[in-house]
């Protein structure tokens, strides 16, 4: 049992790692139970729990956080109150550490938030002339301060200046010099008094920035070299006799062996941010110079190249510098801390951070409550977990009885993981129970936060524990987030946040440990069943390639999941300075059933046409991610990632997949949750999405289920009606145009208005039924887009001339036709272009859908659409209800004018029909059956329904506008009447009059000429008993034919009658 409590000691009690700082023992709390209750106060929402262990600021924040809780703030009543009362339950001394709520964890940020851009200036190495003087006059100090930017040149082997500063009486009075040694550092010394130092503080030849300062106090000797924020070597035993002597000359970039001359030992590389105090500065000052913090007082010379001469060979160049404090200010005055209550009202003060306090975690009630009922149960007995690690136990149990506080180095951690990989391997079987889950994840928490020593102090030693220590974390993470632990993770949601915490666990181990993991190499792997992890090292050229990692191959899938870097960002990085860049991938295989299905993921639907109903979000995909370091620092770029969908469609349902990452800062008390800022659908494949993300973190893919509110068939049937609709109407919108040219009806502003209206329509519904075929090409399907947009507002742009030419002539308008059709024009065809064209400048990243070729309905740009449809059609509305109320009116008029018998019944005849005509004739023309769209998502009928009107638009302009069209029709009817007229006068064409004399006839006929002679005809018989005949001979024939023409006397009046027939031959 003892060796049980040993080590439910180290993985269930409050474990910490004090990074070299003091760690004073208090109350073991697991001795007495009124021991424990006096360190913790419940309040109606929170548990706060006081850690009787004085650690850094750094410290106590991990040791919260190990524990699923985070450093109490004072900024709710609720807060103040729950602190004051178990600090006066315990009567601990203050201070104690407290959070600022305002700071929030920096991360990798944008390059823009992270870097921040000084002038600096070149030292070439063509020449060994080039130096800096610093313009002005300097007293005599008794302390001083120098911080300056080093960019040193990897190729230059010799000693160098940094600065030297010499006074008239004294040359050698203060000088920093560096130089490289056999292992490849930069090895630096100070020279104060004459007096040479030695090379002891140092940083690597990297080749990158570097911030360094000197100090020097004459009352006690002291002096200090920091680099990069951290004291590299200190000492005293200098002259402390005198002061530094005033009125001297301080140089850049060269040794003074004479007053402002005979320079030697020169620098070369980059110096910017020079600064110089008269006061020996703080450690804290200088880590809050090296985040580029604001200055402290007492500066004597502040970084201004108007401040400086310099050598012509020196040239003046601008680097952007790792500036986290850009973005988030650190303190120079320390860490928050409370000091004491007034009125019940903390006072709050500021610390060293790196002083030892105690502190307060705070945690939600109810996980306190339930770690406290497993730890509890955990006494109780030892599970099957903590058995086959007690017999492990035996071989290092050295490792393994010390105190917890004393876990502190890598190779402690590593065996501590090596043991628990080897325990989770024996309880495959038995399975782990709900306490083993939270005691292996604090182990996780843990281990990620060891400190390891410096890149400088880096050994092969070390960078075998390294390797050892992620491969025993790997192995162990992997075991505990495989899907057979899934309903484990449900019994433990109420403590842990969920298995996230794991994945940022790793990600913080992985990141901390990649300087040890690639000292000898360039690529590291670790691949576990459900964890792959790669490091990717490369130093910077001038053409870098881009990186990519996927997850491992499987038979069954040929897309991997994959994440890459483009060339184009890693580019960047380098044109932006940076020297070493490190790439931290990893793939997680099995997260997606760890995360309840039933539990949906708050998330707005992507589907908003009414097609489908919005069920819930889940987690669709594996989980990949990757960091970027430039020079070590955390740097967010551009990825883009492929992922396939790991969930299987249940019938009846469909699923769109949401690019997606996991935010840590978003919930924080619940441990962060899914966002989509900055991430887009590149394209949506069958069992794959592409995404593209602005920044780097941890990805996935969420799928939006929706439940299909109509069957395949009925969508397959819409598809073809629209298909099938589109081409009768384009057919029937060209025929109407071409009656229309032809049959010259006379030319008015309607007739123009109609041929607008025809060609905007037909050339639309003629892209809409060639779009599918477009949207394979990516830069087709955009312009297919493009002309869709303005042409179908082109077309809607012209119903709204037509519906202000209907009001027009309901409505006196003084306006002369011609300026009116100039107005038209500009609203026809000026509008629709105006629209389109803002809409592509202001969005044309976010221009197009990503599976179709039409505009994207997930963001705003489709209202550049909707916006001026659904304003056409309110027009059109009005205009139709004022149309119908002239024509009733008319109508009611008419039925006065008739008699009171039947006017009641011709009324309502009229009545109706005053309102059925100009609906049926204008709703096509006015783009008014578009008013269904918004009931298509009630009912599959209102769909077919709205399809079909609006599908064949143009067949029922055609039968409206030309086939029933009276004008069409009265042009159609005169042509017809004009070709008559031709073919008869074609026909009759006379040239000589033959008069004849024929014997009485009781019928007109054809029949052959009989000649007769001029006398005949003169003594022929009187006119009342015979018939006179002409007869016209037609010579345009191929052969004679007549045409007969009689003259009948009448009894009374001479009455004439002619009656022509046309010959067989015309």
């Amino acid at each position: 049992m003892t060796g049980f409590l040993h080590i439910g000691l180290i993985l269930f009690s409050f474990v910490v790692v004090c990074e070299s700082e003091p760690s004073h023992a208090g109350l073991d709390r697991d001795r007495e139970s009124h021991e424990n209750s006096r360190l913790v106060h419940l309040t109606s929402h929170w548990a706060f729990q006081l850690a009787n262990n004085s650690l850094t600021f750094s410290s106590a924040d991990r040791f919260c956080r190990g524990h699923f809780s985070s450093l109490a703030t004072l900024e709710q009543s609720e807060d103040q109150e729950g602190v004051f009362e178990l600090l006066r339950h315990t009567r601990h001394c203050l201070p104690i550490w407290v959070r600022d709520p305002s700071k929030a964890d920096s991360g990798s940020l944008a390059l823009s938030k992270q870097y921040a851009q000084f002038s600096a200036l070149n030292f070439p190495k063509e020449s060994r002339e080039g130096f800096s003087r610093v313009n002005m006059s300097f007293p005599t100090m008794s302390s001083i301060s120098v911080c300056v930017r080093v960019q040193w040149n990897p190729e230059w082997p010799e000693v160098s200046t940094i600065f030297s500063y010499a006074a008239p009486i004294f040359t050698n009075e203060f000088q920093l010099r560096g130089q490289v040694d056999v292992h490849g550092r930069i090895l630096l010394a100070l020279i104060i008094h004459g007096k040479h130092l030695p090379y002891k503080a140092s940083f690597p030849n990297d080749g990158a920035w570097h911030h360094i300062c000197v100090t020097w106090l004459r009352i006690s000797g002291l002096w200090a070299i920091y680099v990069d924020g951290d004291r590299k070597d200190m000492g005293s035993g200098t002259d402390s006799s005198r002061n530094i002597y005033g009125d001297g000359i301080f140089i850049l970039g060269q040794d003074q062996d004479s007053f402002g001359g005979n320079f030697t030992e020169p620098f070369f590389g980059n110096i910017t941010d020079l600064n110089v105090w008269n006061i020996s500065l703080e450690t804290r000052h200088i880590q809050a110079l090296n985040a580029c913090s604001s200055m402290i007082p007492e500066l004597l010379f502040s970084w201004n190249l108007a401040d400086l001469n310099s050598h012509p060979t020196v040239k003046e160049v601008q680097v952007l510098l790792f500036c986290p404090a850009v973005h988030q200010q650190m303190e120079l005055h320390g860490c928050r801390t409370l000091r004491g209550w007034s009125h019940q009202l903390p006072l709050l003060g500021w610390t060293n951070c790196s002083d030892p306090l105690l502190f307060i975690c705070r945690s939600r009630r109810e996980r306190y409550l339930t770690m406290k009922q497993m730890t509890d149960s955990q006494n109780s007995g030892p599970t099957a977990f903590m058995n086959h690690l007690m017999k492990r136990s035996n071989k290092t149990q050295a490792a393994l009885v010390q105190q917890p506080s004393d876990l502190s180095s890598l190779a402690e951690a590593s065996a501590l993981l090596d043991i628990s990989a080897q325990a989770l391997e024996d309880t495959r079987q038995e399975g782990l129970e709900p306490t083993d889950m939270v005691s292996i994840i604090k182990l996780l928490s843990l281990a990620a936060d060891v400190p390891a020593r410096s890149g400088t102090e880096a050994t092969n030693h070390s960078r075998n524990v390294a390797q050892e220590l992620s491969r025993h974390f790997i192995s162990v993470a992997d075991r505990i987030i495989g899907g057979d632990n899934a309903l484990k993770w449900q019994a433990i949601k109420e403590v842990v946040n969920g298995p996230m915490d794991v994945v940022k666990s790793i990600d913080r181990m992985v990141t901390c440990l990649s300087p040890h993991l690639m000292l000898e190499t360039d690529h590291l792997i670790i691949h576990r069943p459900n964890i792959k992890v790669e490091v990717q090292h490369q130093m910077l050229q001038e053409e870098s390639r881009g990186f990519t990692f996927c997850g491992p191959e499987t038979e069954k899938n040929s897309k991997l999941d994959c994440i890459s870097v483009p060339h184009q960002k890693i580019q960047a990085l380098h044109d932006n300075g940076f020297v070493k860049l490190t790439l931290v991938n990893t793939w997680y295989g099995s997260l997606w059933p760890l995360f309840n299905l039933e539990e949906n993921i708050t998330m707005v639907p992507t589907v908003t046409d009414g097609s489908q109903r919005y069920l819930g979000t889940v987690l669709g995909s594996s989980v990949i991610s990757t960091t970027v370091m430039g020079d070590n620092q955390p740097v967010s770029t551009a990825v883009r990632y492929q992922l396939q969908h790991r969930v299987q469609n249940p019938t009846g349902t469909v699923y769109d997949p949401v690019c997606a990452f996991w935010d840590f800062d978003l919930i924080p008390e619940a441990g962060g949750w899914w966002n989509t800022k900055g991430c887009d659908v590149v394209s949506k494949q069958y069992g794959y999405t592409v995404c593209s993300c602005n920044h780097t973190t941890n990805f996935a893919l969420l799928l939006q289920v929706y439940e299909a509110q109509r069957s395949p068939e009925n969508e397959k049937a819409l598809q073809v009606l629209t298909f099938v609709g589109c081409g009768v109407s384009v057919c029937g919108l060209l025929f109407t145009f071409i009656l229309f040219i032809a049959v010259g009806i006379p030319k008015s502003d309607r007739t123009t208005v109609h041929k607008n209206l025809i060609v905007a329509l037909g050339i639309a519904e003629l892209l809409l039924m060639c779009s599918d075929w477009a949207s394979a090409n990516e830069a087709a399907c955009f312009v297919v887009t493009a002309l869709l947009h303005l042409f179908f507002m082109a077309s809607f742009s012209w119903m709204l001339v037509e519906g202000l030419l209907l009001w027009s002539k309901v409505v006196t308008v003084n306006i002369s036709e011609d300026r009116r059709m100039t107005l038209y024009y500009i609203i026809g065809w000026g509008l629709p272009v105006l629209i389109v064209g803002i809409t592509l400048t202001v969005s044309v990243d976010e221009y197009k859908a990503d599976d179709h070729c039409w505009l994207n309905v997930k963001t705003d740009t489709i209202w550049a659409f909707v916006g001026p449809v659904v304003f056409v059609l309110a027009v059109n509305t009005v205009v139709l209800c004022r149309v119908v109320m002239v024509t009733v009116s008319s109508a009611r008029r008419r039925a006065k004018m008739l008699s009171p018998s039947s006017a009641s019944k011709i009324q309502i005849f009229d009545l109706t029909w005053a309102v059925t005509r100009p609906v049926l004739i204008l709703l096509p023309v006015l783009g008014l059956t578009w008013l269904c769209g918004v009931l298509v998502h009630l009912s599959v009928v209102l769909a077919y329904i709205f399809i079909t009107l609006n599908a064949l638009q143009g067949l029922y302009i055609f039968l409206v506008y030309a086939v029933y069209n009276s004008e069409v029709r009265n042009a159609i009817k005169r042509i017809k009447e004009k070709r008559k007229a031709l073919s008869f006068t074609n026909c009759s064409q006379p040239t000589s009059f033959l008069p004849s004399q024929r014997a009485p006839m009781t019928s007109w006929g054809r029949s052959p000429p009989t000649p007769s002679s001029p006398e005949t005809s003169e003594t022929s018989g009187p006119a009342s008993s015979t018939y006179t005949s002409l007869v016209i001979k037609n010579e345009s024939f191929r052969k004679e034919s007549f045409v007969s023409f009689s003259f009948k006397p009448a009894s009374e009046n001479q009455v004439v009658q002619l009656t022509g027939f046309k010959p067989s031959g015309c």
